[in-house]
């Protein structure tokens, strides 16, 4: 039964690591308004840079010279350096220092925070890239003029000598950088909760948090595991864009990303694949090399009706059934072998803590059975095990 508040079941039984640092609260309770259980677990935080002298020598420096053209790379950063102005007194300054300025965009969540801070974007990287921008600039040209260039948190992008080398006088701002999680064991954690299967999702924003979580993933000795998961559709990895994406691809993960960009939009990714079909396959992004994307969770049509997993239980015939961590492992052992027949000492394998009893089997198969109603899902195939009644069978 859905709770007050929430606005769908779309993502009930499901848990969800949101591996950001950045709005991570929005992000949490938009999730669990479709009924999805939420874990933070950052791999990387924004630090600001606020108080940081050479920021405001430079803001300053731009109110005394006012740029021709304003380079903003991240929506965060910009935010961060007008609330910088704010805290010193130098809001009103740097407003109309930038007012006669022409803004470069490196993405949508830069443009919105340009027009946020009552400014329009002049122009707007596709490719969310740092490389198309500054070939953007480069072409229209640059000799002569007065660049302001906010950086994001993971450094040096090359384009403060681009345009140098171009011409310009360059004024370069840092806002933020990145630093180390807030609980380096909350990280790890969740990425061994991912390998083992007790994670649907796994949210990024970032290309540095994503490539961290990453880090932290091999370093536990998980990363295969989690690759397995994710091309098999058991497991969601989802960025906000294809440049966050782009440590998942290069680690060869099957990857959803969102379509516009924001988190709303990746919000509605997550909601679909789990609640808006019955297992199709389709484009609902890109995934470079790690191959072709799956529009919905993975579901097999049994003789008790379509059965989807969760990490909290199973989706049967639109009804969300609640298991326990033993009843979910072998649900997904058959689950896998889509109607094959898994022989007992494979089931056995699969069941959480059994301690290597031959009965823990047939107890998880006689729960799970009793959770679903009756026997009609799992079907025992005498003196070889048990498999999946699908109904293509019949």
């Amino acid at each position: 039964m859905r709770s007050i508040g929430t606005l769908s079941d779309a993502l009930e039984g499901c848990t969800v690591v949101i591996a950001v640092d950045r709005r991570a609260g929005e992000l949490t309770a938009a999730l669990e308004r479709h009924g999805a259980q939420v874990r933070q677990a950052p791999a990387l935080t924004i630090v600001p840079h606020i108080d940081d002298d050479a920021l405001l020598a430079r803001t300053r420096e731009l109110i005394e010279d006012p740029p021709d053209v304003v380079v903003v790379t991240t929506g965060v950063g910009f935010r961060g350096w007008i609330d910088a102005a704010v805290e010193a007194g130098l809001e009103e300054g740097l407003i109309d220092a930038l007012s006669g300025a022409r803004f470069v965009a490196r993405g949508p969540k830069a443009r919105g925070a340009i027009q946020q801070a009552g400014f329009t974007a002049d122009w707007v990287a596709e490719s969310e890239t740092a490389a198309e921008l500054g070939e953007y600039l480069v072409a229209q040209g640059l000799t002569g003029l007065r660049v302001a260039v906010q950086h994001h948190g993971s450094g040096a992008d090359g384009l403060d000598e681009l345009f140098t080398g171009s011409g310009a006088d360059v004024v370069s701002l840092t806002v933020y950088r990145w630093g180390p999680p807030a609980d380096p064991e909350v990280v790890r954690r969740s990425v061994l909760q991912t390998g083992d299967g007790e994670i649907d999702a796994v949210l990024f924003t970032s290309a540095p948090g994503a490539a961290q979580w990453l880090t932290e993933a091999k370093d536990a000795g998980v990363l295969d595991a989690i690759r397995a998961r994710a091309a098999r559709g058991r497991l969601l990895l989802a960025a906000v864009g294809p440049i966050t994406a782009g440590p998942l691809v290069d680690a060869d993960l099957q990857v959803l990303i969102a379509e516009r960009g924001r988190l709303g939009s990746l919000v509605r990714a997550v909601v679909t694949y789990f609640g808006g079909g019955r297992g199709a396959v389709g484009s609902a992004g890109t995934g470079g090399g790690a191959g072709v994307d799956r529009a919905a969770a993975p579901s097999l049509r049994t003789v008790a009706g379509w059965l989807q997993l969760r990490s909290g239980g199973a989706l049967l015939s639109g009804r969300f059934v609640p298991l326990s961590r033993a009843g979910v492992s072998l649900l997904g052992a058959l689950f896998d072998a889509a109607g094959d027949v898994v022989a007992r000492p494979q089931l056995l394998a699969a069941l959480p803590r059994s301690g290597g009893d031959d009965h823990a089997v047939e107890m998880a198969v006689a729960r799970v059975r009793e959770a679903f109603g009756g026997p009609g899902v799992i079907k025992t195939v005498i003196k070889r095990g048990y498999r999946l009644d699908l109904e293509e069978d019949e």
